[in-house]
């Protein structure tokens, strides 16, 4: 209980929570990230991206993967070669 107080106080002290006088998931995940005491929350309390722009991530993600794994089947057929 205390340390859920000490996040959201420290939060809103240096978060945007004065000039808006609330406490924003914006504010925690600021935190979390800037904050060296919070960094283990950085998993938990991610900052807020649009759909569009995670589904374009995986896609990317996804593509790096394919070539990743033609560049090991290459390198695994040059060893069989080279044997």
């Amino acid at each position: 209980e205390l340390f859920v107080q000490y996040l959201a106080t420290y939060s809103y002290k240096h978060g945007r929570g004065k000039e808006k006088n609330a406490l924003t998931y914006s504010d925690l995940s600021h935190t979390a990230e800037e904050c060296e005491t919070f960094q283990f929350l950085a998993d938990i309390l991610p900052k807020k991206i649009l759909a569009s722009k995670y589904l374009k991530m995986l896609e990317k993600e996804k593509r790096d993967g394919e070539v990743g794994e033609d560049d090991e089947e290459d390198e695994e057929e040059e060893d069989d070669d080279e044997a």
